[in-house]
């Protein structure tokens, strides 16, 4: 795909966002071979409960999530973005030692909120970071392309975590301490590849969360903060997903499969879909997105067959390959530039209040309606979301 008279576009990518979508793709391996086991290993060995899993992945993600508004606000203070993302990444390799250790629920979830601390102070920075040295015209295919090399290591690391297993007769804490590995690589990586813009322009220093400042991020920002937080109030924690898949009756070494189905297909299409976000409307390109994980959620409540789960994966992650870089691309170009580390930490914040309350909702129903509620709930949210994109496009004419 070119732009007219151009070099292809992934071409005009910078190679800073190149090295930081390989230093996600490590980590992410390290983190997936761990996360597609981690409920099954909670359930079957550490004999937790389904509202537990949720507490835990609810508790983990929002926390990655509030943190990055901290990490974001400072790393917009001091006009620095690798040093926070070299913590953070730092910190969540050192972490996954802890998973193969973990003798209980209360040692697993301290050991998830370690490292989703760790995500927290790497993400707002390292997204701000991939805004300031990408040209504007070319933001959305630089998203698309650091979130695309991300998922590619989503399904390599629940890949191999099958593989494992079924070498090493389903032993969870061996894959885990494998799972250190390329989160060292991460780190190295990082280290060595990514090279911060000198010439990026910084208003003067001050309190980013200043009153002044806060408004300076404009009516437009926030109206991105509420819908993503709306979208993630429909879409839970993944963890669910893999429960689902088990009880169609799928082997236990064999259920990491459905997050690489999902992980796929969200690689395949992020890309592609976050080239096209440069190009039409933000918002119609977000309804779509809606209506594919309405699909998704009804699909999954449907039953749980294999072949049935597989389906309602692959449209959860095609949703996800046409929303996520996109909401990213809707912060970024919404924020003032001094304050894009900000901007990302509180859409972040607020996104991680939902995880929380979508994931513990998402155990409850779960446990006392069934799976099926659970996916109805999260069609619900899902169409809810749709409205207010409806409303806001009326109140704009």
């Amino acid at each position: 795909m070119k732009q007219s008279g151009s070099r292809p576009v992934w071409r005009q990518i910078p190679a800073s966002v190149w090295a930081l979508g390989c230093v996600s793709l490590l980590m992410d391996i390290s983190s997936e071979m761990i996360h597609s086991l981690l409920p099954l290993f909670m359930v079957s060995v550490l004999h937790a409960s389904s509202l537990s899993i949720g507490l835990i992945e609810g508790a983990a993600e929002a926390t990655a999530l509030i943190v990055k508004v901290f990490s974001g606000t400072l790393s917009d203070y001091l006009g620095k973005r690798k040093s926070l993302a070299l913590l953070g990444y730092g910190l969540g390799a050192l972490t996954k030692p802890l998973f193969a250790l973990a003798a209980s629920a209360d040692m697993v979830l301290g050991a998830r909120l370690l490292d989703r601390v760790g995500k927290g102070i790497r993400g707002a920075p390292r997204d701000a970071l991939v805004a300031d040295v990408t040209p504007i015209e070319i933001r959305g295919a630089a998203f698309g392309l650091r979130q695309s090399l991300d998922t590619v290591g989503s399904f390599l690391g629940p890949l191999l975590a099958v593989g494992l297993m079924l070498a090493w007769a389903d032993d969870f804490r061996a894959v885990f301490w494998v799972a250190v590995v390329p989160a060292g690589l991460s780190v190295a990586m990082l280290s060595f590849g990514v090279k911060e813009p000198a010439n990026v322009k910084r208003a003067k220093r001050g309190n980013p969360i200043h009153r002044s400042n806060l408004k300076r991020l404009g009516p437009e920002y926030w109206w991105v903060v509420a819908i993503g937080a709306v979208f993630t109030l429909a879409r839970f924690s993944e963890a669910f997903l893999v429960l689902r898949a088990q009880q169609g009756g799928m082997a236990i070494a064999l259920v990491p499969l459905v997050m690489v189905a999902m992980n796929l297909v969200y690689s395949a299409t992020a890309y592609p879909f976050g080239r096209l976000s440069d190009r039409m409307s933000h918002r119609t390109l977000l309804a779509w997105g809606l209506l594919v994980l309405i699909g998704a959620d009804l699909t999954l409540a449907f039953s749980a067959r294999w072949e049935v789960t597989l389906a309602g994966v692959g449209l959860w992650g095609l949703h996800m390959g046409m929303t996520q870089g996109l909401l990213a691309k809707m912060v970024a170009d919404t924020a003032p530039e001094d304050l894009r580390g900000t901007g990302f930490g509180f859409f972040n914040l607020v996104s991680g209040v939902a995880m929380l309350l979508a994931s513990v909702l998402a155990g409850l129903l779960w446990d006392r309606l069934g799976a099926a509620t659970t996916f109805y709930a999260g069609a619900g949210f899902s169409l809810l979301s749709l409205a207010m994109l409806f409303m806001r496009r009326i109140a704009d004419r």
